[in-house]
C-alpha cells in the first residue's frame, strides 16, 4: 500500500492505473498519427488525454480497479468492454462542446488500440498475480480474537496484490482464538522465524502490552533486521479502510495523525459540496420529477418524507427524501431498523431505494450546510442513543457533517442491526480521520458503481 494524501492505496492499483493512462495516451496519439483526425498532420495532446483520462473515470466507476478485483478474462471483459464504451461515448459528448478535444476519425482507432492494450496489460497482470513473487507473507503475534480478525481479512483478500499468513506466535495472556494448525513452534525468535519463512511483516495483536509477555526487544529486533512491524490497529486501516474498535487504543487516535478539521480542509470541502451536488442536481432533475410522479400516482400520498436526524455535533436537523415507504410504515411511533426485503416499503419505493433516488432531495439538505455531500451517514436520534451507549468511540462520527454517500455506504450493506452499525462505524472512523478532497473524489467514484449495480440498497 501507499499513502496518497493520508489515504492508503493499493500499489498495484496505482501502478495499474499510470500504466493504461500511459498505453491510452499511446493509443490515441497512435490513432491521431495515423489518420490526422480532422486532417491534421501530428497528434494533438489534448484530445488523447481527454480520451485517456474519460476511459479511466469509467473504468473506476466501474470497479475495475479496486483491490479486491481479480477476475478472469471472461469476467474482466465484461467489465472492461462497457467502460471503455461508455468512456468513448463521454469523450465523444464532451467534444461536441468542446471541439478542441475532438479525436475526429481517429477515434474508432483509438477506441480499438486502447481497448486491446488494456486488455493485453490486465491479463499479463493476472497471470503474474497467481506468482508468489507478489504475495506478501505475514507472521502475526498473538492468537486471540484481533489475531483471528488479521486471519479472516487475509482469507478475504482477492485482489492482485495477495497476503499469506505463516503463521501466529502465541503470547501468554491471549485467550486462544485461531486454529492450533496456524500456531508457530515456540523457541525461536521472531526475527528468526521471519528470515525462516521469508516473512516480510510483523503484525502484532497483542492486546496486553504492559504485560512481561510482550515480545519488546524481539519486536525491535525485526525492525533493526528490515522486517517491517505494524500493530493491528495500523493493519487493519492500511489494508481494510477501518479502524476497528475492538482493537484501536485510545493513544492510537491521539498521536495517529488526521483529524483535519482546518479552514482550509473546510473551504475545499464545502466547495467540493456545492459543485458535486449543484451538478447532480441538474443531471437528475428529470429522474427526481419522474420518481415524484411515480411516488404520487402510486398511493396518492406525499412524495417527500421528512424525518429528524443527528448532525454535526449533536444537533438535529430534518433530512428530507422521497418517500419509500408506506404512509403508516411506523405508525405505533416506535422507530424500527429497515429489514430485508421490508414489508414497509412500497413498489416504487424499492426501486427508489435500489438506484439510490430516495436520497436526491438531500442535495437541499446539503445547500443549507446541514449536510456534506461526502461523510458518515446522519442517523436517528434514538438509534444514536442506543448506539453511543452500546459502542465505543461512536460519537467521533458527528466530529464533521454527515453526508449523503461515504465509505461504509460504497463498502457495506445497509446497516439493519447493532452489528451492522459498528461495522459501518469501522469505515466511518476511517473517513473522520483520513478525510480528504482525494478521498472525497475516490468515494463519488465508487458511489456510481454502487448505483449502477444496486448494491447495498434496501
Amino acid at each position: 500500500m501507499i499513502r496518497i494524501f493520508h489515504h492508503y492505496v493499493s500499489r498495484m492499483a496505482f501502478i495499474l492505473v499510470l500504466m493504461e493512462l500511459l498505453l491510452l495516451l499511446g493509443a490515441a496519439g497512435a490513432a491521431l498519427l495515423a489518420l490526422g483526425g480532422d486532417g491534421r498532420a501530428a497528434p494533438q495532446y489534448g484530445p488523447a488525454l481527454a480520451y485517456a483520462l474519460f476511459s479511466i473515470l469509467c473504468m473506476a466507476a466501474l470497479g475495475l480497479y479496486q483491490q479486491q478485483v481479480r477476475e478472469d478474462t471472461r469476467a474482466m471483459m465484461l467489465r472492461l468492454l462497457p467502460a471503455m464504451g461508455l468512456g468513448f461515448g463521454l469523450h465523444a459528448a464532451a467534444a461536441s462542446l468542446l471541439p478542441g478535444i475532438s479525436l475526429g476519425k481517429a477515434g474508432g482507432l483509438a477506441l480499438v488500440l486502447g481497448g486491446c492494450g488494456v486488455l493485453l496489460a490486465r491479463t499479463l497482470l493476472h497471470t503474474s498475480a497467481q506468482s508468489r513473487m507478489l504475495t506478501e507473507r505475514l507472521i502475526v503475534v498473538g492468537d486471540g480474537a484481533v489475531a483471528r480478525e488479521c486471519l479472516e481479512l487475509v482469507a478475504q483478500r482477492q485482489g492482485y496484490q495477495r497476503f499469506s499468513v505463516v503463521g501466529c506466535v502465541p503470547v501468554q495472556g491471549d485467550q486462544r482464538c485461531v486454529p492450533a494448525s496456524v500456531l508457530l513452534p515456540a523457541g525461536r525468535s521472531l526475527l528468526a522465524l521471519a528470515r525462516q519463512h521469508g516473512a516480510h511483516e510483523v503484525v502484532v495483536s497483542v492486546a496486553d502490552r504492559r504485560s512481561g509477555a510482550y515480545p519488546v526487544r524481539e519486536l525491535l529486533e525485526c525492525a533493526l533486521g528490515g522486517v517491517r512491524v505494524t500493530d493491528a490497529a495500523t493493519f487493519f486501516e492500511r489494508e481494510a479502510s477501518q479502524i476497528r474498535v475492538d482493537s484501536v487504543q485510545p493513544s492510537y487516535l491521539i498521536f495517529g495523525g488526521g483529524f483535519d478539521q482546518s479552514f482550509v480542509r473546510a473551504a475545499v470541502k464545502r466547495s467540493f459540496d456545492l459543485l458535486a451536488s449543484g451538478a447532480i442536481c441538474l443531471l437528475t432533475l428529470p429522474v427526481m420529477l419522474v420518481a415524484a410522479l411515480a411516488i404520487r400516482a402510486e398511493d396518492g400520498g406525499p412524495v417527500m418524507f421528512r424525518q429528524q436526524r443527528v448532525g454535526k455535533d449533536g444537533k438535529l436537523f430534518e433530512v428530507l427524501k422521497f418517500r419509500s415507504m408506506r404512509q403508516d410504515a411506523e405508525g405505533d411511533g416506535q422507530p424500527r431498523w429497515a429489514l430485508e426485503a421490508d414489508p414497509r416499503i412500497t413498489r416504487v419505493g424499492a426501486w427508489l431505494r435500489k438506484l439510490r433516488i430516495d436520497e436526491l432531495p438531500q442535495m437541499v439538505n446539503v445547500f443549507r450546510g446541514e449536510m456534506s455531500f461526502v461523510g458518515p451517514r446522519p442517523e436517528r436520534a434514538y438509534f444514536v442513543e442506543q448506539l453511543s451507549r452500546q459502542i465505543p468511540y461512536y460519537d467521533i462520527r458527528h466530529s464533521i457533517k454527515p453526508g449523503i454517500t461515504g465509505l461504509a455506504q460504497v463498502r457495506y450493506q445497509y446497516g439493519a442491526s447493532v452489528d451492522d452499525a459498528v461495522c459501518k462505524l469501522q469505515y466511518d472512523l476511517y473517513y473522520v480521520k483520513n478525510n480528504s478532497l482525494f478521498l472525497d473524489l475516490l468515494i463519488l467514484i465508487e458511489t456510481i458503481q454502487v448505483v449502477l449495480f444496486g448494491k447495498g440498497a434496501r
